[in-house]
């Protein structure tokens, strides 16, 4: 998988270490920042359609698109994503599906990003919460 860069960030990878799959280590942007809060597996009406792990995660992203698209920004402009996730085991099986909806709704880009199993989400149904920092160059 080639990942690439937007024009306006710079990924950043000290020298030595060794390049990190599907993510970054950090990136640095100029812009416009746009933060997105913690979007769960539910639809536009708040219901969830399905309890599938990798299902929530594509409607997350999903839901991550559209709030960006209301601030005048897209995938390609996403430097930062944190992921709660409530099962870590749930979440590794479901890894091929998972990195297909990213590639499939965000796409093929350098993010900072990190994943953190919690015991609970607000929503009981919700198995996945991810929130993000985008930033629209100038």
């Amino acid at each position: 998988m080639t990942t690439t860069t937007p024009p306006h960030a710079q990924v950043l990878l000290p020298q030595g270490w060794p390049r990190p799959k599907g993510y970054a280590n950090g990136v640095a942007a100029r812009g416009r920042t746009v933060f997105v809060a913690g979007m769960i597996g539910w639809d536009s009406q708040g219901q969830f359609q399905t309890d599938d792990f990798a299902a929530q995660v594509r409607q997350a992203l999903q839901n991550v698109v559209d709030v960006l698209r209301e601030g005048e920004a897209g995938p390609e402009h996403i430097m930062r994503m944190t992921w709660y996730i409530t099962d870590k085991r749930e979440y590794l099986a479901a890894q091929a599906d998972i990195g297909r909806a990213f590639r499939e709704v965000i796409g093929n880009f350098n993010i900072a990003m990190t994943a953190v199993q919690v015991a609970a989400l607000i929503e009981d149904r919700a198995k996945v919460e991810i929130e993000c920092t985008a930033v629209v160059p100038d």
